[in-house]
């Protein structure tokens, strides 16, 4: 398994590109002009599946119609966020970008545990409210190697703010818990800077604080 982060937008948005051994790969929220990463996957010969959103927030999916073009299959989203593609209010580009912008519903609605086949990766969805009703974290696996995307829900030494519309704190340390099992070795890709480890998290990030 192969990865490749571009930040992109005016927030440095992490847009990933993952990929196998067999040149399949998915794309994870374009939040801004992601085209080095499509004329990467193009000039490798990358055939895309999927453009996954981890949440609906317009500063992870402002560049979505350019990727949506390359995915075979379209766009996948938690059901729960599926309406922030098509309602500017609902992704807030009405409140934090000049332009509000409104998207094609998405192909696919994701829901809790499902997995998605991607080449020799398995997908699994694990939804993570608290940043958003619908935001999820995407627990990738290809032979023995794993890696977390988390998009909003987990930053090094931080987590997601829990004050924008759709956000519950409540909810997020529930979501917390659930990433606390996972094993402390798994990296850590998320939505906004550098990558970490569920481990470093446990033991240096305050938000994990009582949680077990």
């Amino acid at each position: 398994m192969k990865i490749k982060r571009l930040p992109v937008g005016a927030l440095w948005t992490n847009c990933y590109l993952v990929w196998d051994s067999q040149k399949h790969g998915f794309f994870v929220d374009p939040g801004g002009d992601a085209g080095e990463l499509a004329r990467f996957a193009c000039n490798n010969d990358i055939t895309i599946d999927w453009v996954i959103i981890t949440h609906g927030h317009i500063d992870h999916i402002a560049g979505l119609t350019t990727l949506r073009n390359l995915a075979e299959n379209g766009v996948a989203i938690h059901e729960k966020d599926a309406d922030c593609l098509t309602n500017s209010s609902k992704n807030l580009s009405d409140q934090f970008v000049e332009q509000t912008s409104t998207f094609l519903a998405a192909e696919k609605t994701l829901l809790d545990g499902e997995i998605l086949h991607v080449g020799n990766m398995s997908i699994e969805v694990i939804h993570t409210p608290g940043h958003t009703r619908g935001g999820i974290c995407l627990y990738v696996t290809d032979g023995d190697e794993s890696i977390l995307l988390s998009g909003d829900t987990l930053f090094a030494s931080s987590v997601g703010r829990t004050d924008l519309p759709g956000g519950d704190h409540n909810e997020l340390k529930k979501s917390l818990q659930r990433l606390c099992r996972l094993p402390d070795a798994l990296v850590v890709y998320p939505g906004h800077g550098p990558e970490t480890t569920i481990g470093e998290e446990k033991k240096n990030n305050q938000y994990f604080n009582g949680i077990d």
